[in-house]
């Protein structure tokens, strides 16, 4: 199975978020255009300089076709389950191949690889293009690049072809998923010895802002208005976090900061609660920081498109998720569905891995996908 070997390449390169992804995109893009791919490589800068690669490619000539999209970055590994090997020296055992990036989602791209290699560029009538971002992981960066710099990508949006976002799915067909919206409250105190007069503590600047946050989470979770039953959770889930200073229990902290996350729906208006936070702000004397990361994908569940993939697939109804996908950037797009071998619950674990079975038939699966709008 080329599919395993690809996966089990992919695997040994450490393309965590924060580091460039250039060698994992060389040997993609080697592999793209020894398959018939012609390949269109761009590259930007992080937030800390670091070097990032986007791969988009196209393989066969025509209008409309397939769009496969998958991103080279993962998560970090702190925790390994094993000292016997990293995290980046894929193993199998137990019909399992493990490995940081296995399931999410490198063991997708070597799905599509095999897949795409088996077709040849005559039997194309229409396109197959093969999209790999950066960043996924950590904002959808590489996907925002894509959009704005991509040449390819201005001809998907002119000539709308299917698009298959390849994140773990079980290889079941989601037509819908939730957005990730991120604002940051900080505080700003002055570090001084807390017996004397001195310190200004930024905790007790928080705790007003920290108050109206609790409020405003419990409204979310009870008012219809910001629920989409669609969805398990309905709710925006948002999520409040905490950190600071780190100053000593007899100092006085200097900066505290609230980070609230909470996952935008189709459906549901969700700028009441963003203008309601930066008032909030206001009134505290905070600074806030807003960050739209990526919205929800939604794709009509009884569309003819949808209704076709469930038939390759053979599922009988296409399904949700909670989680976000670079799909919520490629919102020039309009036919789009997430489909990918392994589950999302083995995704970012400490074990990470995937079913020696599921890339099989991720591989088949993404073929008769090819051969269905493409050939």
């Amino acid at each position: 199975m080329k599919a395993l070997r690809y996966a089990k390449r992919l695997i040994e390169f450490d393309s965590t978020s924060h580091r460039s992804n250039r060698t994992i995109a060389k040997y993609l893009e080697m592999k793209l255009t020894k398959h018939g791919f012609v390949v269109e490589k761009t590259g930007y800068l992080d937030a800390k300089g670091v070097r990032k690669v986007n791969l988009v490619a196209k393989k066969g000539g025509g209008t409309g076709g397939l769009a496969y999209f998958c991103h080279s970055d993962v998560v970090p590994a702190k925790r390994w389950f094993t000292k016997k090997f990293s995290p980046f020296e894929p193993r199998v055992a137990r019909s399992r191949l493990y490995g940081r990036g296995s399931c999410d989602m490198k063991g997708s791209i070597a799905c599509m690889l095999e897949a795409s290699q088996g077709i040849a560029w005559d039997d194309l009538k229409r396109p197959l293009y093969f999209v790999c971002t950066a960043d996924e992981e950590v904002g959808f960066d590489g996907a925002k690049a894509v959009v704005a710099d991509s040449k390819y990508y201005r001809e998907l949006v002119e000539f709308q072809p299917k698009v298959i976002i390849g994140e773990p799915t079980m290889l079941e067909i989601l037509h819908g998923h939730k957005g990730c919206f991120e604002f940051t409250a900080i505080a700003q105190g002055k570090a001084a010895h807390s017996s004397s007069r001195d310190g200004i503590n930024a905790n007790l600047k928080l705790i007003p802002f920290l108050t109206a946050m609790k409020e405003l989470y419990e409204e979310t979770e009870a008012d219809p208005k910001f629920q989409n039953s669609a969805f398990d959770p309905p709710t925006l889930s948002m999520n409040i976090s905490l950190s600071g200073d780190g100053s000593a229990h007899n100092v006085t902290a200097s900066r505290a900061v609230c980070s609230v996350n909470f996952r935008p729906m189709p459906g549901v208006d969700h700028q009441p609660v963003v203008q309601r936070v930066c008032t909030l702000a206001k009134m505290s004397g905070l600074k806030l920081e807003l960050n739209d990361y990526g919205g929800p994908l939604w794709t009509d569940p009884d569309s003819e498109f949808v209704q076709q993939a469930l038939q390759l697939v053979h599922r009988k109804q296409a399904k949700t998720a909670a989680f976000g996908t670079d799909g919520g950037v490629l919102t020039e797009l309009t036919d789009k569905i997430v489909c990918g071998p392994g589950s999302i619950s083995q995704a970012h674990t400490k074990n990470e891995w995937i079913g020696l079975e599921q890339l099989h038939r991720g591989t088949e699966i993404y073929a008769k996908m090819i051969q269905h709008w493409c050939c």
